[in-house]
């Protein structure tokens, strides 16, 4: 087969036509383009949205959870005992709210070798004293430098020094939120009560703003020590131990291994977040569907130029078959356009799309709601340039395919009788 002599007949016809060439080539840059830059940016906005919630969530939490005892009086009577018994309203038992022996359970989970880090955390409900209104609060007592490792607490600390909850005693970061409904400025000391009946007074200094603003209206951030000493309770006091993974797909499988080995409930994050995972799956494949699409359209662009020039072309098909071109290697040439237009196009495409993923990236993007967020976010993952240029010789080379099957069947004795 003369592939030299193919190449060179597909590049004389390519330059007879050359502006329905540019026209395919175009067609085919414009959708690589695309796609390129609404999967980056579609994907850089499933991280962003994802990362509000899942960034600052353990992959597996340990807690003592508040429930109904699962034996009643009843139950244990012997005159009932083979009735099917009936209670309603039962109360939550007087159960531990804190871990016992945390301090070795910590030890445990860290030794493991799928274990990125553990996190203690005490919960303490309470109210703001502003005036004569109270105001709602959860304070989360932390670890403070394990916090900021394992889950960026200082990424959402807008304002203050995060470190200054470890190194100042009776100090609180305040949500934004919070902060702003009672005009509490770095310095300024705020009033809390706790669900314990005791008062204390918080030194402000900083605000933490999560983007979200039920959260922020709510939750505030004290020192594990600034906890404990609120409720009364004792430095080994913990009531939630959170873990991160290497590999969070490995947390359902944890939870429930530990969860048994320590006798205390567990919750994962694949289960608790599911519906962000999901809704980031059905944006993604969104995204994919329409830049496909993209594709697609370009491709029967280019099956309408080919069959144009194969009609057009005619007697140039039938002389070539005449002087002994055979059927296939028409059809090599026709295949061999396609893909050039393809194989060029697309390199452009990517090239058109990275660049328009770098001016999305510095289009200007800030709100209070986000604070850690500057500019448009954007996904320059290798794959979506690997998906495009695959797509596009393949599209093009189907496009190019079914018109040569046509050219190759030309028949050079009727065009040359018709002519």
């Amino acid at each position: 087969m003369r592939f030299s002599l193919i190449i060179e007949i597909a590049r004389a016809l390519m330059t007879a036509r050359i502006k329905q060439t540019l026209v395919a080539a175009v067609g085919v840059t414009f959708s690589i383009t695309m796609f390129i830059a609404l999967l980056g940016f579609m994907n850089g906005l499933n991280e962003l949205l994802d990362g509000l919630i899942l960034n600052r969530t353990a992959h597996v939490r340990f807690y003592n959870d508040i429930k109904p005892n699962e034996q009643q009086p009843l139950d244990l009577s012997e005159e009932f005992k083979d009735w099917f018994n009936v209670i309603r309203s039962i109360k939550p038992t007087a159960s531990r709210v804190s871990i016992y022996n945390n301090e070795a359970i910590i030890r445990t989970l860290q030794e493991d070798n799928r274990v990125l880090g553990v996190a203690p955390k005490i919960a303490v409900q309470g109210f703001f004293n502003v005036g004569n209104v109270d105001l709602p609060a959860v304070l989360n007592g932390i670890a403070v430098e394990e916090e900021d490792r394992l889950f960026a607490f200082s990424d959402y600390v807008v304002a203050g020094d995060f470190m200054d909850l470890k190194y100042s005693a009776n100090s609180i970061i305040l949500g934004k939120g919070a902060a702003d409904k009672m005009m509490a400025d770095l310095g300024d000391y705020v009033q809390l009560t706790t669900a314990q009946g005791n008062r204390v007074l918080l030194k402000v200094v900083g605000y933490y703003q999560s983007g979200i603003g039920e959260l922020d209206n709510l939750q505030s951030y004290v020192s594990l020590n600034t906890a404990q000493k609120m409720i009364g309770e004792t430095s080994s006091y913990v009531t939630d131990i959170q873990v991160k993974l290497f590999d969070f797909n490995l947390s359902p499988g944890f939870a429930r291994e530990y969860s048994s080995i320590f006798g205390i409930d567990a919750d994962d994050i694949q289960t608790v977040n599911a519906q962000f995972e999901t809704g980031s799956q059905i944006r993604s494949l969104i995204s994919y569907a329409v830049g496909i699409t993209l594709l697609v359209v370009s491709g029967f662009g280019i099956y309408n130029i080919l069959n144009m020039m194969i009609y057009e072309k005619m007697d140039t098909i039938a002389i070539l078959k005449a002087i002994g071109f055979s059927g296939s290697d028409v059809r090599y040439i026709f295949i061999t356009i396609a893909l050039v237009i393809g194989f060029v196009g697309g390199l452009l495409g990517l090239i058109f799309g990275f660049i328009a993923c770098l001016g999305i990236e510095q289009i200007p993007f800030e709100t209070e709601a986000l604070p850690t967020i500057k500019t448009f976010p954007v996904d320059f993952n290798p794959k979506y340039y690997l998906i495009g240029g695959v797509f596009s010789l393949i599209t093009t080379y189907f496009a190019g395919f079914f018109p040569s099957q046509k050219a190759s069947s030309v028949d050079p004795v009727e065009i040359i009788r018709g002519k």
